[in-house]
Formats: C-alpha cells, structure tokens, sequence
C-alpha cells in the first residue's frame, strides 16, 4: 500500500508540472504586436486594442487560431461590427481606413555614377527612394554604400517635403579645412608638438571638454526658447560643441599640396600646414533627427519596406519645426567646428590663409528646371554647384581632394562625401590585423591617435577611383595628405 506521504508528494509534483506546462503553452499562444503588424495591423492603438481584447476573450485558443481570426477581421471588419467581443477593434479599422491615404508608388530614372563599384544595397535602397510619390529627381555617387533610409551617396529632389532619414541622423555632418601660413615641412620638423597640441585641444566620442570657453552665439538663437523639444537640448548641444564624434570623425594635421597656381583658393603653389576636422552635429542633431523620423512614420504609415523614407510636409506644423531644427543643427555644427580649429589655431600660434568648409548630410531649398523649387537631400554628398568649394576624404592615410565643383545637373549639382566604405564596420574587424594597420601606418608616416580596425584604410574603396567616376561633377584643386590623425578610440563607433 502506497505510503500517504509518497502519494502527496506525487499529487503536488504533477500539479506543478501541469502548473508549468500551462505557462509554457500561455506564453507559446500569446499574441505580439509584430504578429499583428505582419498580418495588416499598421495602427498602433488599434494593435493594442487587438492584443487586449484576444489575450482575454480567447485566451484558452491556440495562437494559429487567434491569428487567423484577426486575419478575417482586418480583412472584413464590416463583418465583425455586430461580434460581441471583436466590434470594437472592427470600428477601430474602419474609423481608420477612411483616413489613410493611399500613396503611388512608381518606378523613376536616377542617374548613377561609379555604377560598377556601387553594393546592390545601395543600388536597392536608391530605386526605392524614387519610387515615392514626393521624389522628382535623384542621383547616386560613386562612394555609395547601404545605409538606412537613402543610400549613403544617395541625393534625392523632392517636392514640397522633406524626409528627415534622408538627411540623415548626423545632420550638417562636415568637413572644415584651415590652411596656416607655414609650410609643409613645418610638420616633420614639430610632429611631436602637434601631436600634443592635437591631443590637448580636441574630444571624442564619450569625452568634451570641461572648461569655460564653450559659449557661441548659437545658444542665443531664438529656437532655444521659442520650442520646448529644442530647449530640452541645449544643456547637452552646450556640453559637446567643440568635440567630435566617434565612428569616421576625425580631426588631422597634415599637408596641402597645390601644384598649379589657380584663383579659387587664391594661394601660391607649394606646400602648407593644413587642419582637416570630420564631424557633424553630435548628439543634439540625433535627437532631432529620430524624433522627427518617428513623428513622420506615425503621419505617413508607409509600408514596412519604405518606413525609414517616411517624410513631413512643410506646409505641416511638423514638417516646419523639423526644417527649423536641421538648420540649427547645421549650424551647430559649424560652430563645433569653429571651436575646434580656433582652439588648434591659438595653440599653433600661426595664421590661418584660407578656410574651406562644407555640408555633406543636409537638405537644401534649390531651383531646378523651370525654376521650379526642390528640397534637395544630399545624404553623404558634398554640394558641388558650379565655382563652390568642398572637401572629399580619402581615408586615415589616403589624400583628402579639395574640388570645386562644375555644376552638372544630373548630379543635381553634387559629388561624393568621401571614398566610400568597401567593408562594414564588423567585416573590417573580423578581416584585418592590428599589425596590417601599423605596417600602413608606418608606411604612410602618419600617426594615429585612437581609431580602431574598423577605421582601417582597407575599409574603404580607393579614393582615386572615386575622383575618377566623377570628373565631370567636380575639378581638383589641391590634395590634402594627413599625418597625425585623431580619432575617438576604438570601440566608440556609434557614440554621438
């Protein structure tokens, strides 16, 4: 006869398996809102509503079940108006079928240059940018490489809108070159001196600087009073002005060589000291640029595939205070800039000949044909109108070109950014050597400060084939070729 103790012990061990089986088959049964999404439900309060009503009404069906039910629900809904449980998601979806726009997605021309060395990402991600219903005109560059939203290197002409992932989010990213008054071999005869004045006057990533010389008018602008989202900024915009990304951000000493006298630099030819600074609008121009990306996807509901294109009207209070925001984010990053090369500038104690700066993550109001006014969206591309000065980067030991541009239009009056990325950040890691990047290093002569193998030269496709893909977008005036280099270290990629 079983003993009463044994028997207890059985009943309790089996209930708590039965106990635990339940939860298991709960949980396994339970509906998520990517389910929910993938059958149709685009509405954020109407997937809620859904999830609540079945997770209690039909709690004890199997998950096949409750999916195939709100399948039939969101394809009639009309049907399910007079259901006891369901009418309420059922009006819900109708309420919002008369309010969603159905947009026109069609296949346009764009033109590409350097098609043979251009991922088909990138490719991909640019045909679907000028499918929208806003795109008018388009162009690749020869750098181009897959990003999120439009390529980077992708330029797109829209109308009446603007698309906040098309500018990107490191918004008025730059470039900014100063020329001093010394010449080149200034460099090799003080390289231990500028190496310390490049280590005590520029932060990265994570790092920014504590002292007092951190005012600029820009914090006087009146959007840092007159929009609460743009004031909530300011303490963090104030915090980093005059420090540096991390990822690709650099800031350089090296050596500018102009070989044929010409009037647009308006210098003699010979070699100068040079300071090249990479950045753009740190973690201030992020916040702007997610924030509004979300607001955008919430008005645009576009399909999965196109949700990072999702844009804003500017006739749309949104679509304003977007446009209002990426100018001051442009602008602070300039001023970043400014901060930089003033506080390099004081400690070199050298005057500075010429300084060339210019946007390549922004969006421009411009006339097109027929004097017809486009928003113009260069997402990693240097504006390249016909006379305008810019700078385009090969690599940490690869010459940067200083170019004027030739104004061609099916560029829509632009050039690449830089060399353009031949492997991911993770790829370059897993496929070089930290002895591969010092023998390149010690090869070029150039000293790195931080940086890491994600940053590798071999990362990147060969500058001068690029040059070579757009000779009719732009002329090269002189090079720039870096030998102490500054970087965020390494491990701080993504940090703005």
């Amino acid at each position: 006869k079983p003993n009463s103790s044994i028997l207890f012990c059985l009943e309790k061990h089996f209930r708590e398996i039965w106990f635990i089986n339940k939860i298991i088959m709960k949980k396994k049964d339970k509906i998520r809102g990517k389910d929910l999404l993938a059958i149709g439900y685009t509405e954020t309060e109407t997937r809620s509503l859904a999830m609540m009503i079945v997770g209690r009404k039909y709690k004890f069906e199997s998950k096949e079940k409750k999916i195939e039910l709100l399948q039939a629900l969101v394809d009639n809904p009309e049907d399910y108006l007079e259901n006891e449980h369901l009418s309420p998601i059922a009006i819900k979806l109708l309420n919002h079928r008369k309010t969603v726009i159905h947009y026109k997605f069609e296949n346009k021309p764009y033109t590409t240059y350097g098609a043979e060395g251009i991922e088909d990402g990138a490719q991909s991600q640019m045909k679907q940018a000028m499918s929208l219903p806003i795109a008018v005109e388009g162009a690749l560059m020869p750098d181009a490489h897959q990003g999120y939203g439009l390529p980077i290197g992708g330029v797109l002409a829209t109308e009446k809108a603007i698309i906040p992932y098309g500018v990107g989010v490191d918004i008025g990213c730059r470039m900014c070159l100063s020329i001093f008054n010394a010449k080149g071999n200034y460099l090799d005869k003080n390289r231990a001196e500028l190496t310390s004045i490049l280590g005590k006057n520029t932060r990265f990533s994570r790092e920014a600087f504590s002292d007092r010389k951190r005012e600029d008018e820009i914090f006087e602008h009146s959007l840092f009073n007159e929009v609460p989202f743009i004031r909530s900024l300011k303490d963090k915009a104030y915090s980093q002005i005059g420090s540096s990304g991390g990822g690709n951000h650099f800031v350089e000493f090296g050596v500018v060589e102009i070989t044929d006298s010409n009037h647009a630099l308006n210098l003699e030819t010979g070699q100068y000291l040079a300071l090249l600074s990479h950045s753009g609008s740190r973690g201030f121009g992020a916040k702007i640029a997610n924030t509004y990306t979300r607001i955008a996807k919430n008005k645009r509901e576009l399909p999965q595939s196109v949700a990072h294109l999702s844009w804003l009207y500017l006739s749309e209070q949104e679509g304003q205070e977007y446009w209002l925001a990426m100018n001051l984010a442009g602008d602070y990053a300039s001023a970043c800039h400014h901060h930089i090369h003033r506080r390099i500038s004081k400690a070199l104690g050298i005057d500075t000949l010429k300084r060339i700066e210019n946007h390549h993550n922004f969006a421009w109001k411009e006339k097109r044909a027929e004097s017809r006014e486009l928003i113009v969206h260069r997402k990693g591309a240097t504006p390249a109108h016909k006379g305008e000065l810019g700078i385009i980067p090969g690599s940490m030991t690869a010459p940067a070109f200083i170019v004027e541009g030739l104004g061609a239009s099916p560029s829509i009056n632009s050039a690449a950014h830089g060399a353009g990325r031949l492997f991911s950040r993770r790829r370059a890691k897993e496929t070089f050597s930290k002895k591969m990047l010092k023998d390149e290093l010690e090869l070029k002569k150039v000293n790195l400060l931080g940086g890491g193998l994600d940053e590798a030269p071999f990362a990147y496709k060969n500058i001068h084939h690029v040059m070579r893909a757009q000779k009719n977008l732009v002329r090269s005036l002189a090079k720039f070729y870096p030998k102490i280099v500054r970087m965020a270290d390494e491990g701080d990629a993504f940090t703005r």
